[in-house]
This record gives structure tokens, C-alpha cells and sequence, in this order.
């Protein structure tokens, strides 16, 4: 496995990182832990989370399953670069009481003692803002950090589905008002069928000094194989690949972007992952296995060198939007 700081960092981190949203809705706790062994034992040293993962009514599970996880010992907590999310609503079902969701000071501090408890932990490596809050001001938001990396309870913040301004708004401020160090990670949607981040959200992160993250680097599975599946195994798509499957240019898309892999030998999922980590800016992607054979996919495609050709052929069936701003000016 290789590593690299994240963003401006000192803090090393794998070049996967282990995604756990399946964690309790659709993987059991037992299976849960076995996978997060295999990938501590191949070198994924990042985890993941959000304390919204679980779901319904049960928000919080998926921490709960890490918790219990770090509860076995064997160095399992030291060994791991923990992320986790603040900004969801976490009552079970129905709207937040107020002041229970979101970036204000008092949710903040609320969220990361309970996320605390959930994981079994005394601190968070990465505590993320799960996404923009519109009214809170990052005055705001800077003062409840300051205070929480004092207290030893997180060490760095990262954003997560923010615009370029926002990023540059928040580090803008973080430096006027010094002693913090700001923003040092944006997880972002980014994947070759998805690469509108490149306009604005990568560049800015990559000025501010910022690592990425992309989630959903298979694009909800429509670049991990979909069509050779329905196929070889009369498995129809379902969800996010099936609603965009029914567009007949991305279907026309999607059968080119098999057929060139299948020309190369090569596995869709696999490729789209390994593609990711040739992309400038880019930390790692967000690998969310449900199973341990995907686990091992993902690890395959950590070792996949792709040739310049291949790199080509992927361009021109998934052109980027070219830089900012002469994607949309002179």
C-alpha cells in the first residue's frame, strides 16, 4: 500500500480509504469488522465514516460497529486515521429539534461528544463538515474548532460536497484569525463519469493545499461493469446506475467505456478506481466494500498501472470540463 500526506498535512494516510456507509444497513457487524481487519491488514490505514451512516432510525450504527471494532485492541484505534461527519440531522425520524443538525457551535460541540462515545475513541483524526451550512458564519464554526482541537478531542478539520468559494471562504478566515490551520481535506463526487470538480472544487482545493477525496468513485456502480453484469448474470442495474442507464447516450456511453477496458483486458471497477489515483490533487478514493471480495477488488486496482493510451481512450469517452474559467469563457 502506498501513502501520502494529506493535503498540507504531516499526516500520512493510505491511497485507499476505507468507506464504511454500508457498515449495518446492508453488511452485519461481524462481517463489518472482518473487512476493516483485511483492509488494516493491507495496509488501508483511513477510515471513513459519518455519524448519519446506519440511517432511519438507526443513525449512528455504523460508528457504533467501528466503536466496537476499536473496542477489540490490538493497536486496531493507533493504527487508524479516523474521519468522521458532523452537519446531518440525527434524530431517528422527522425534522431535528433545533439546534440538533448542522454547523452551529453548540451542534458541533454536541455531535463530536456523541460520535466520541459511539466510536469507543478520546479524538477524531478528520472531522468533516458533512456539507455547507448557510447560516452559520465560519467565525462561527473556526471558534467551536479551536476550542475541540484544545481540547485534544480532533486533531484536523476537512469539508465535504463544498463549492470552491465556500473552501477559500473558510481558509480565507481560518488564516486572518490564526492559531487554526483550516480546512486540510475536501471529499468531494468525483469520478470519471462525474467530473465537473475539476472546474472549480479541485483547483481551489489544490490552492489551498487541501487533499481530495473523491466518494462514489464507481458512480453508484454504472462504471464498475454494469452492462457485462446484466449479461453474464441477468442482473439488471438498480438505483442511481438503473435511473441514468435509461438515457440512451450515457447507456451508448457506459457500452463504450466497457468495450475499450474489455479491449485492454482490463476490469471496469478496477480502472475506475486506478484513475482516480493518477488524477492531480487527489488523495485517495473512497473505496465502501460490502463485501471482502470487493475489498480485494479495490486492492487490485491500487496496484494497476494505466497506459498512456488507456488514459487517452478514457478522456475521450468521459471528456472533462476543461479548466476554469475558459471551460465557459475566452
Amino acid at each position: 500500500m502506498e501513502y501520502t500526506q494529506l493535503g498540507r498535512t504531516g499526516l500520512k494516510v493510505s491511497r485507499l480509504v476505507l468507506g464504511t456507509m454500508n457498515f449495518g444497513p446492508q453488511t452485519d457487524e461481524a462481517d463489518s469488522h472482518a473487512i476493516m481487519d483485511a483492509a488494516l491488514d493491507a495496509g488501508i490505514n483511513f477510515f471513513d465514516t459519518a455519524n448519519v451512516y446506519g440511517w432511519g432510525e438507526n443513525k449512528g450504527r455504523t460508528e457504533s460497529i467501528i466503536g466496537n471494532w476499536f473496542a477489540k485492541g490490538g493497536e486496531r484505534r493507533d493504527k487508524v486515521v479516523l474521519a468522521t461527519k458532523v452537519h446531518g440531522n440525527m434524530a431517528g425520524d422527522g425534522p431535528a429539534w433545533p439546534n440538533h443538525d448542522k454547523l452551529s457551535a453548540l451542534n458541533i460541540r454536541r455531535a463530536v461528544d456523541a460520535s466520541l462515545k459511539r466510536l469507543q475513541t478520546d479524538y477524531i483524526d478528520v472531522y468533516q463538515f458533512h456539507h455547507i451550512d448557510r447560516a452559520t458564519p465560519f467565525e462561527e464554526i473556526w471558534q467551536a474548532v479551536d476550542a475541540l482541537v484544545q481540547q485534544g478531542k480532533i486533531l484536523y478539520v476537512g469539508s465535504s460536497n463544498f463549492p470552491g468559494y465556500k473552501i477559500a471562504q473558510a481558509n480565507e478566515l481560518a488564516a486572518r484569525r490564526g492559531g487554526t490551520i483550516g480546512l486540510v481535506s475536501e471529499q468531494c463526487l468525483y469520478n470519471l463519469f462525474e467530473r465537473r470538480a475539476e472546474m472549480e472544487v479541485i483547483p481551489a482545493a489544490q490552492d489551498y493545499g487541501l487533499g481530495v477525496i473523491p466518494w462514489s468513485p464507481l458512480h453508484g456502480g454504472l462504471l464498475g461493469g454494469v452492462l457485462k453484469k446484466e449479461i453474464e448474470g441477468g442482473r439488471r442495474s438498480s438505483g442511481r446506475a438503473a435511473d441514468t442507464l435509461a438515457d440512451p447516450a450515457v447507456r451508448a456511453k457506459i457500452q463504450a467505456y466497457e468495450d475499450l477496458l474489455d479491449k485492454h483486458g482490463l476490469e471496469p471497477g478496477e480502472v475506475a478506481l486506478a484513475w482516480l489515483l493518477t488524477r492531480p490533487g487527489v488523495t485517495g478514493p473512497i473505496v465502501g466494500p460490502r463485501t471482502a471480495g470487493q475489498l480485494e477488488s479495490a486492492l487490485r486496482a491500487a496496484e494497476l498501472e494505466l497506459s498512456e493510451d488507456l488514459l487517452a481512450g478514457l478522456d475521450e469517452v468521459f471528456p472533462g470540463p476543461g479548466p476554469s474559467p475558459e471551460a465557459f469563457a475566452w
